[in-house]
């Protein structure tokens, strides 16, 4: 079949509308090629070259003189040091030299040090005293408290949650491993250390946000896919360098976001902030004259909210969500939440609350999708790279020392780039688009201290998927918050140098010698 040639159209003859068209002729080209790659990696051929990841952060520390090599010619962090000077050594052994000369001088030890571990079973036979008083009653001894959840020990507990929190070994394999080492269990028992009475370590993750929220000047937020029950769902992370916190729920949007922020609390509160959002969402006057009516006023629960919506005959989906919206709103910033927190994400719609600041690695791969269909396309392409690289490198000098005359500079630098009429109409129009965010793009130089992209919470959610990948969705309730409490402790202690392993003993131990993560995350804050 002969495919007929798209005609050689001059560039003065061509409309904003026959230019656009062409590109989508292009982007279609583009996935017919891609099929033929699947097609010729079937049959054992080779496939045309992936396109390359957003080069930004890369491009900018090469502008900025970050990531070369030390004078020396070393690789950072490539210097020696003693591995074991900082070991626990729990056994010596001396071992004798062989063939020793006659007249030979002993001059001591060479020390030559073996890591090892030791996994074997120990098992505990408690002989509880048991009085019969003179009442006929009975006086039993107590179990100590780290045995107190049944007939496992706090160690054989540790180990398995981290293996299913922190190792992704799933529950067969758990269950599996523990009887090779000579543990008799059963499958429900490993489910049930694994998901039931985990009320104290609930209670410390929903302590974390609150600590969190309550000393930062920004979080950075995404979200993934969460499967439950065989439903779609969705597990937000929330966090910056000092914490991180997941929750999982079925909805996405800006009303369960805000929902997530307002914490452990339930109520709906009007006040002078949520009826500034209702009137910024274009609520109709005639409902937001309904609600101010109401002057300030908290609602317990979503009950009692909805029946008072009922009431003011607010019943248009569109006027309930932003109504909700702003109630939440207020909300959130009646229990501590601070109005100047900027929210850090990669332009989805739902976070774009309070202060909200855009990637800038995100907003490169939007450039970075585009592909030029002749050398002219992709020359104004590569050169519009080149500059955004530019300015990216002159944002994270700015970071560094903040002055007014860098910022100028930088917003008539980000004004040209983004401004600029090229003969790709597809690049004219993704540079409109992101000249649309300018503002939020910019934040950074009213607040140099935020992160330029989101990296830290994609970094973050990144084990939370890889856990999702292995396990699958989860099937039960318990199941479901016990996956996020422990994603949320175990990613929260690492920002706090705590070890996972050392966490889960002392918790299930009931040492209390590592300190409560909350605290710790207001101390490092100071």
């Amino acid at each position: 079949m002969n495919i007929p040639r798209i005609p050689n159209i001059l560039e003065n003859d061509r409309t904003a509308l026959v230019s656009t068209l062409l590109e989508i002729i292009h982007l279609q080209q583009e996935k017919i090629q891609q099929l033929k790659d699947e097609i010729a990696i079937l049959k054992g051929q080779k496939a045309r070259p992936d396109i390359k990841s957003s080069q930004l952060e890369k491009a900018a520390r090469n502008n900025d003189g970050e990531g070369k090599n030390n004078p020396d010619g070393k690789r950072p962090g490539s210097e020696k040091r003693q591995k074991t000077k900082d070991l626990e050594i729990h056994e010596e052994k001396k071992i004798k030299a062989e063939n020793i000369p006659p007249g030979s001088v002993f001059k001591g030890y060479k020390e030559y040090v073996v890591q090892d571990i030791v996994i074997k079973t120990y098992n505990i036979k408690y002989m509880l005293e048991c009085w019969q008083t003179p009442e006929g009653d009975y006086v039993i001894g107590k179990l100590p408290t780290e045995v107190s959840e049944g007939h496992f020990g706090p160690t054989l507990i540790s180990f398995i949650l981290y293996q299913y929190y922190q190792g992704h070994v799933t529950q067969p394999l758990i269950l599996e491993e523990v009887r090779e080492f000579g543990v008799d269990i059963s499958a429900g028992q490993v489910n049930r250390i694994i998901t039931e009475g985990k009320e104290k370590f609930h209670t410390e993750k929903a302590e974390i946000l609150r600590a969190g929220l309550e000393v930062s000047k920004y979080i950075n937020v995404d979200d993934t896919g969460a499967r439950h029950q065989g439903r779609n769902g969705y597990c937000t992370h929330i966090g910056n360098e000092l914490f991180a916190w997941f929750e999982s729920t079925d909805s996405k949007s800006r009303i369960n976001f805000l929902g997530l922020l307002r914490g452990e609390y339930s109520d709906y509160v009007i006040n002078s902030d949520a009826l500034d959002y209702m009137a910024a969402s274009k609520l109709p006057k005639e409902q937001l004259a309904k609600l101010r009516s109401l002057g300030d006023m908290s609602f317990e629960n979503e009950k009692n909210w909805k029946e008072k919506l009922q009431a003011l005959d607010i019943t248009k989906e569109g006027h309930i969500r932003i109504a909700t919206e702003g109630a939440l709103l207020g909300s959130v910033l009646e229990h501590g939440f601070s109005k100047d927190m900027v929210i850090i994400s990669d332009d989805a719609g739902q976070f774009n609350v309070f202060l909200h600041a855009l990637c800038w690695v995100h907003t490169d791969r939007i450039i970075n999708k585009l592909v030029g269909f002749n050398d002219k396309q992709r020359e104004v392409l590569e050169e519009t790279r080149s500059k955004i690289w530019e300015l990216y490198a002159d944002l994270k000098d700015y970071k560094k020392s903040p002055n007014e005359e860098k910022k100028s500079l930088i917003e008539k630098g980000f004004d040209e780039i983004f401004t600029t009429k090229t003969c790709f109409a597809s690049l004219n129009q993704t540079l409109k688009r992101i000249y649309a965010n300018r503002s939020e793009l910019l934040l950074v130089l009213e607040r140099p201290e935020i992160p330029l992209h989101n990296n830290l919470s994609e970094n973050d959610i990144r084990d939370y998927v890889k856990k999702k990948k292995i396990s699958g969705s989860t099937r039960s309730s318990p199941g479901r918050r016990c996956r996020d409490t422990f994603a949320s402790l175990k990613k929260t202690g690492r920002k706090l140098q705590v070890s996972f392993w050392a966490f889960l003993n002392d918790r299930v131990g009931c040492k209390k010698i590592i300190p409560w993560l909350p605290d710790l995350i207001r101390t490092k804050a100071l």
